[in-house]
């Protein structure tokens, strides 16, 4: 199959990008602000990271640099419009909240920032490590706590993301996630040590994953 190469590069090749709601501290105490982001991932399982990229020319940027703390929010498909608000406004002009309807909610580690109560999964992060990327400055952060609507949940106390229904961001459009399960992490298990037992694809003794 023939391959189009692009002329312009641009990161939204890696797609879907998970829609995030990320709460922050504002200026006065006791206040807050949101933003919506696409930039957005998982980075570590020991110890849970996750990071972050912001445009240093955000409201935000400042806010989340200087409280060296943040929520990430997942909204459901039910708040996209109100996600949208929060990526199209300013936290400098206008009070995020009070725009969207939002619920601030207060987080279990962080000290100034709030959960947004409406968003069925949320993460209390605190910043380790601020990089500056060119366009965007990555903030690395630790996980430390997580809440999820007990509504978004399966019969194991595991996060189902049929239930979930987060949003997907791509090139300026906003996308559902299929709920329908195509396969499950380690179902090649058996098909890869058979075709390594019949020799030829093996370069070096089986070790960890990757």
């Amino acid at each position: 199959m023939a391959k189009h190469l692009f002329e312009n590069l641009d990161a939204h090749a890696m797609m879907p990008m998970p829609t995030a709601l990320i709460s922050c501290a504002d200026r006065e105490p006791g206040t807050s602000n949101i933003i919506t982001l696409g930039w957005v991932g998982s980075l570590s399982s020991v110890p849970p990271m996750v990071g972050i990229g912001v445009k240093p020319n955000c409201y935000s940027h400042d806010l989340i640099q200087s409280a060296g703390e943040f929520v990430v929010n997942l909204p459901s498909e039910q708040l996209l419009e109100a996600t949208d608000m929060c990526g199209v406004t300013t936290g400098a002009e206008v009070d995020k909240w009070a725009l969207t309807g939002l619920t601030p909610s207060q987080a279990s580690k962080l000290s100034k920032t709030p959960l947004i109560e409406e968003c069925p999964v949320n993460l209390e992060c605190v910043t380790r490590q601020v990089l500056s990327l060119g366009s965007h400055t990555l903030f690395l952060a630790e996980v430390v706590a997580i809440h999820a609507d007990e509504a978004v949940l399966d019969g194991r106390g595991k996060l189902d993301i049929g239930k979930v229904r987060p949003i997907n961001y791509f090139s300026f459009q906003y996308w559902p996630l299929g709920a329908e399960l195509i396969g499950t992490y380690g179902m090649a298990a058996k098909k890869a040590k058979e075709r390594i037992a019949e020799g030829g694809v093996s370069r070096k003794p089986m070790g960890s994953a990757g």
